[in-house]
């Protein structure tokens, strides 16, 4: 294979509708339209569609997904579909993080405490040492991907290149790797440094699991070897290499000891502001805590929450946006927004809730003003930073309609309504069929119905539009002998995951819950959706929220959705409008073409221990029990420490019946 080009394997080839919809959005992006909208069915294939136009216009492209299962679930798709390429997955790597914070009221001064996760720092390095040295890449990354992360230029300038026969005394390389935060270990492989045994130097980097050994004759480097971490043996050797700094955020000594001088003048600014309003207190705060941060910065060239300097570091004026992993990708990459409905308004969000919490510590003096710029992205600053992009979302919201239906009214051959739409599913089936009943004597329908899915071997999601309606329908259910759960928020992850992998296996027949079971679940052995309380009008029961929820039915050939409601909403009016269109084309569809629906079926342990792996609640390594334990203490102790008892005892219950079941 050719370097730097995408080649797509796959066992099957697009069929339905899928050939028309890779077809169109390649001709968009060809021909420079800036916004596209796929509007895919659930179950449609919209990854492997993805997959095809990647391969079509060769761009290196980022995914955003609206969390991290969601996006290590597209990470591993993409993987299969490109064995070849570069793959990589971009998500915060905290397992616990709370932000630095302080609540005027309580006079409560919340320290930052962060308890990273060095497997995921890990794929983060690799993405952006991906993006330094190849055009081949995907990177699938969640909303985290608009805060800051450091100068892609500086990230490659002190880069260090190593290549054999080069002439270099040791000191000066071992400098080189101080300098990109490699810190010296000669006792312990650890990601991020670097070992000396005489003329040897053995570098573990952040983005790789092997280790660069270097071996010296003199001053000159007479080989570059790959090396077995846990063993030690040689792998391969190379002419030349290049090390990515151990950190994303790293800056050369000359601009630091400028960037003090910056800190300083600011620091000398706000005093004065404070000392004229009489404010004694944020003053004397103020110049203690930055005369630290600056004292360690000369000393070690860091400090606790440097990132707070980030924009007199970088050199970057008052309220300009920063850097971050966009920045690190080629001016033609290719933009892909997975759920659109759903990742667009928390990239919106994200700003304002930065920006309320900073200012009130700079407001008490706790950081200088220009903290504000360490920050994510605008929403128009992340506009801007826009090459192309398709927005991936079986409900997409009126905003990416119409940016798409601007960006390609010119085009000829192309849906007048901007829209490409990809209805028709591999598997052929068809959207589930509505029903709509009086909301008196549901509780006895409800059971009736169960039954009968019960007998087919079937299971049954119940959407309730409170947590505690969830919890009482669950205990009448299991009073009346039904093997059901309840599942919301409150439910940990790791209990979450047992009890969707328990329905799957039917060991529950009913799951009850809320808006948890509206997307990124994978559950084609579920047939019937009940959704309770359809007319409330509201987010949950909106017309994208109602078409998601009837989407969990669309997997299975008997898929029947029932909504309990005593009126007839606009939402739930144009949720079913939409989803009998959608129904009519399929149904047309296998008729013209003879099809059948097959059911999916999927293995259930792989699945799950996909999902669980990278979910989104802090723990990311359940096979470790001293590891999982340590995870849920840390957070329980700061539950403590900010006065949420009720959540620090409900972490201590677990933690003491985890040690019991491991």
């Amino acid at each position: 294979m050719k370097k730097d080009v995408f080649k797509l394997e796959a066992p099957f080839k697009p069929q339905g509708d899928q050939p028309n919809a890779i077809k169109t959005l390649t001709y968009g992006i060809e021909s420079n339209v800036k916004d596209q909208t796929l509007m895919g069915v659930t179950g449609s294939g919209k990854t492997f569609v993805m997959s095809n136009i990647i391969q079509n216009v060769q761009k290196p492209t980022l995914v955003i997904a609206h969390n991290k299962t969601l996006a290590a679930q597209l990470a591993s798709e993409f993987r299969s579909f490109f064995p070849n390429n570069k793959v990589a997955y971009f998500v915060s790597y905290y397992d616990y993080y709370q932000p630095e914070a302080y609540i005027p009221t309580k006079d409560l001064y919340i320290e930052k405490e962060t308890q990273i996760n060095e497997e995921i720092e890990q794929y983060r390095n690799k993405a952006t040492q991906y993006l330094m040295s190849s055009r081949d890449v995907i990177i699938v990354a969640s909303v985290s991907c608009i805060y800051g992360l450091g100068d892609p230029s500086e990230y490659e300038e002190l880069s260090v290149k190593i290549s054999k026969g080069e002439y270099i005394k040791r000191s000066d390389l071992m400098n080189s790797l101080l300098n990109i935060q490699y810190e010296r270990n000669d006792f312990d492989y650890k990601r991020g440094t670097f070992s000396v045994k005489g003329d040897t130097i053995d570098i573990f980097t952040q983005y790789e699991d092997n280790v660069v050994r270097i071996e010296l004759f003199g001053d000159q480097i007479d080989k570059i070897k790959i090396v077995n971490a846990l063993t030690k043996t040689q792998k391969s050797e190379t002419n030349e290499i290049i090390i990515y700094p151990a950190k994303h955020y790293i800056v050369e000594q000359n601009k630091l000891n400028l960037a003090i001088n910056k800190i300083e003048e600011e620091l000398k600014e706000r005093l004065e502001y404070f000392r004229k309003r009489g404010m004694v207190v944020e003053e004397k705060r103020l110049e203690q805590r930055v005369k630290f941060d600056i004292e360690m910065i000369q000393e070690m060239g860091y400090c606790q929450g440097i990132e707070n300097y980030s924009r007199l570091i970088e050199g970057r004026k008052a309220g300009s946006a920063p850097f971050t992993l966009i920045d690190f990708f080629p001016k033609d990459y290719l933009l892909i927004i997975d759920e659109s409905h759903m990742t667009i308004p928390q990239i919106r969000g994200m700003y304002r809730g930065d920006f309320q919490r900073k200012k009130t510590l700079i407001d008490y003096g706790f950081r200088l003003p220009s903290a504000l710029d360490n920050r994510p992205l605008k929403y128009d600053e992340f506009r801007e930073k826009i090459n192309q992009v398709i927005y991936v979302s079986a409900t997409p919201n009126e905003y990416e309609i119409n940016l798409s239906k601007q960006s390609t009214e010119k085009l000829k051959n192309y849906p007048r309504d901007g829209i490409v739409e990809q209805i028709i599913r591999p598997t052929n089936l068809i959207d589930p069929e509505i029903e709509i009943r009086k909301t008196e004597g549901q509780i006895e329908d409800i059971k009736i119905e169960v039954k009968k899915r019960i007998e087919k071997d079937e299971r049954v999601i119940i959407i309730t539009l409170t947590k505690k309606m969830s919890e009482e329908l669950n205990k009448y259910m299991l009073e009346n002998n039904f093997k059901t759960q309840y599942l919301h928020s409150d439910i940990e992850t790791i209990e979450r995951t047992e009890v969707l992998e328990n329905l799957r296996l039917g060991n529950f027949d009913v799951i009850v819950g809320i808006n948890l079971l509206r997307e990124g679940l994978d559950l084609p052995e579920v047939s019937l959706i009940i959704i309770l309380d359809a007319d409330k009008e509201g987010f949950l029961r909106s017309k994208q929220s109602l078409i998601q929820i009837m989407g969990r039915a669309a997997r299975h050939k008997n898929g029947k959705v029932i909504m309990y409601a005593d009126k007839i909403t606009k939402s739930m009016e144009e949720a079913i409008k939409e989803t009998n269109r959608r129904r009519e084309i399929q149904i047309s569809y296998n008729k013209k073409y003879k099809k059948q629906p097959i059911g999916i079926k999927k293995d259930i342990k792989k699945q799950l221990e996909r999902k669980n792996k990278d979910e989104e609640l802090n723990i990311t390594d359940i096979s470790d029990k001293k590891e999982l334990i340590k995870n849920l203490t840390k957070q329980m102790n700061i539950y403590s420490k900010n006065l949420e008892f009720e959540k620090a005892s409900k972490l201590r219950d677990q933690i003491e019946e985890l040690k019991l079941i491991f």
